[in-house]
């Protein structure tokens, strides 16, 4: 059956995925309403549901089913996601149908005002491959004379079935504790998820996933959603005394006016949704299937294992401790070597320099050339460090350029980490970033880019500029710009996305880069809250995980080697130590570590994952790949002379037999499925183990 089916004199629209549907209607009125998003609906199910007339309210309300986009004007007193001003004042948008275009999975539904020259058009696409729906907006104005002043714009507004209760997960952290995932009850009001920093923030992530309450890992309904913006976002939650749940969301935050030009069209970012009767763990599978089928450009390669220098220098770099780094880690198996910051400038930390993209030459007396060429020689990829979004006012660059950075007349300038933002909306900012970039690679053959951008927006103005609020849209599509330029001029260029850690992780950036560092703290207790939360939206493929010292920089904590490279090996795998100091024994065991990473790395980078718990503070991490099960399960802590009983397996058939390769031992699928895997961890806390199933009969 088509993707999308139409039926003409109910003016309904059926989107259907390969397990669900999605249904709209245009009602008398010509107001776009929703009808279903749920399990699959045949069009004469649609249609019986379209038929149903929603609950009255009072005369203090206005009647009618919910909006697929949510406008100001009439009786309308939930969030709107469209907010307009004209050149007259008036406020508000009146609808007239103005025709739809329809071809192979992709839905445009057009609507104009009824007294003004303005075009709304509603975006719906669907994959055969994947119960995600994408949806977006594009707001036009058609005056060959006056602006239009946009006061809200939001991609898409999002409606659940008529439930008793539910509740909301979303994701809260700070740097260092990014991701934590949170699960509350939905209130009878607006709750309000957003970033005013001009990035996506470690503070809120544009992801949220409902449920009624009784959903777990692997059982009930769950309705999920994600934003692929990577600067300052909102959505507004909204549950209303009556029961209805909506949200609504998309870029930019409150407060912030956008001036539409005679003529001008203005496209917001994709906000994605999906249904699943799976539970939160069939919800990340499929998000990291679509991560993969359709965001990423490199969703086949393997992630190398990576050594970056930060942990072990700081600002203290230069040729010859470079080198002895990267023998000892290509020594133990590391791929791709990235140097870190401090080798440009004046960069003997964080207040200077920053901006002055060459190498220093008292550090790097003949360029980087001889790093990169001994790198490549040890056979590992070279990568760099680069920050091209921010400035030290002690730079050549920001005495050259004052007026290049976000600033207001008669404000000061707000200085975080010795850091101003550049102003990437501006044209000539943008062509002297993209520049030093293009040269950068080119001329010091380079791999691999690691992109940082270390502080939010503050003062973010743009004198002279007659629509300066712009640039907090502008900003993000210029990064975008960059980078796809990059891509496109140097084919074998990667870039791992870095925000002070896990600042800038969503769909958006994911489609310009290959993988996003998850946070700054590499602690790996902390981290398995951290991996769990990143998780739930993305994929194993492009997270981040770093090995380093013990005791741990940001905590203090002490593990043993062994836990931390399981904790890491959950994602793509990179080594952050000081590898001059680790010993002997340590360097053997990192190399066998790494080894055994490289044979189980096409089932954690490329299998499908189930999150697993077990008893007290074990949990684990399954990945499943063609015939092979591969289990990282860590235990922080634990009572005296307890072990922790087995650990019961999901996706394994009950009735094949499964060997673990480095045992022997062989098991029934149906006594893992029921009763579990008996894990043999070592005594005392921060235990681990690393487990390879093999399927060997049915």
């Amino acid at each position: 059956m088509p993707p999308l089916l139409y039926e003409p004199r109910r003016r309904l629209w059926l989107l259907r995925t390969p397990s669900t549907s999605y249904a709209v209607r245009i009602d008398e009125d010509d107001v776009v309403r929703h009808v279903h998003w749920g399990a699959d609906l045949t069009m004469a199910q649609a249609l019986e549901l379209a038929e149903r007339t929603p609950a009255a309210g009072s005369s203090f309300d206005a009647v009618g089913g919910a909006e697929e986009l949510a406008v100001e004007g009439g009786a309308r007193f939930g969030p709107p996601g469209l907010q307009v001003r004209f050149a007259d004042g008036t406020r508000g948008v009146e609808w007239r149908y103005a025709g739809h275009d329809a071809d192979d999975g992709c839905l445009s539904i057009h609507l104009d005002d009824r007294h003004y020259p303005l075009r709304v058009t509603l975006h719906y696409r669907v994959h055969e491959d994947s119960d995600v729906i994408e949806r977006w907006t594009t707001v036009e104005n058609r005056d060959e004379r006056l602006p239009i002043t946009v006061q809200r714009c939001d991609s898409a507004a999002w409606t659940l079935p008529c439930r008793g209760g539910y509740r909301v997960s979303h994701l809260v952290g700070g740097w260092n504790s990014e991701f934590r995932l949170r699960r509350s009850e939905v209130a009878t009001a607006e709750t309000v998820f957003t970033s005013r920093r001009g990035m996506t923030s470690h503070h809120a992530n544009p992801w949220l996933a409902f449920d009624d309450g009784t959903a777990g890992e692997e059982h009930g309904e769950v309705w999920s959603t994600a934003l692929a913006w990577s600067g300052s976002w909102r959505i507004t939650l909204h549950r209303d005394p009556a029961g209805r749940t909506t949200w609504t969301g998309g870029h930019g935050h409150e407060g912030l006016t956008w001036s539409l030009a005679p003529g001008e069209t203005l496209s917001t970012p994709v906000f994605a949704g999906l249904f699943t009767t799976g539970g939160f763990g069939a919800a990340s599978r499929a998000w990291h299937a679509y991560v993969a089928r359709h965001v990423l450009r490199h969703p086949g390669e393997l992630r190398p294992v990576l050594y970056n220098s930060w942990e072990a220098t700081g600002f203290d770099v230069d040729e010859a401790g470079q080198m002895a780094l990267a023998a000892r880690a290509a020594r133990i198996g590391v791929e791709l070597f990235v140097m870190d910051d401090g080798w440009f400038g004046r960069r003997d930390g964080e207040h200077a320099g920053l901006g002055d993209w060459t190498p220093n030459p008292d550090r790097f007396p003949h360029g980087l050339r001889p790093l990169s060429a001994e790198v490549h020689r040890l056979g590992m990829r070279f990568g760099l460090w680069v920050e091209p979004e921010m400035v030290n006012p002690d730079s050549d660059l920001y005495r050259a350029h004052p007026d290049w950075v976000l600033h207001m007349p008669n404000r000061g300038r707000t200085e975080l980490r010795n850091q101003l933002v550049l102003n990437l909306a501006r044209p000539d900012t943008a062509a002297w970033a993209h520049a030093w970039l293009d040269r950068l690679v080119t001329e010091h053959d380079i791999d691999f880019l690691k992109w940082d951008a270390n502080r939010p927006f503050t003062e973010a103005g743009w004198p002279g500029h007659a629509d300066p609020d712009r640039l907090w849209i502008e900003h993000t599509r210029s990064v975008y710009e960059i980078m796809d330029r990059l891509h496109a001029d140097h084919p074998g260029l990667r870039i791992e996305a870095c925000s002070g850690g896990g600042g800038r992780a969503d769909l958006g950036i994911l489609a310009r880069t290959d993988q996003i560092w998850t946070s700054d703290n590499t602690d790996p207790v902390d981290r398995i809250a951290i991996q769990h939360g990143f998780s739930q939206l993305f994929p194993a493929q492009v997270m981040g995980a770093w090995v380093t010292d013990s005791p741990n920089v940001a905590t203090a904590r002490q593990t043993p080697l062994r836990f931390r490279f399981h904790v890491a090996m959950a994602g793509a795998l990179g080594v952050g130590g000081d590898l001059t100091t680790w010993t002997e024994d340590e360097l053997k065991e990192a190399a066998e570590l790494i080894a055994t990473y490289k044979r189980v790395r096409p089932a954690v980078q490329h299998g499908t994952a189930y999150r697993l718990t077990g008893e007290g503070a074990l949990t684990a991490v399954g990945y499943a790949h063609a015939d092979r099960f591969v289990v990282l399960a860590w235990c922080p802590s634990r009572p005296y002379g307890h072990q922790p009983g087995p650990l019961r397996l999901t996706a394994l058939d009950p009735r094949a037999t499964y060997r673990d390769p480095d045992t022997g031992a062989t098991y029934s699928g149906a006594v893992l499925v029921r009763s579990g895997l008996p894990l043999h961890l070592p005594e005392g806390d921060h235990a681990s183990v690393l487990v390879q199933l093999d399927r060997i009969e049915d």
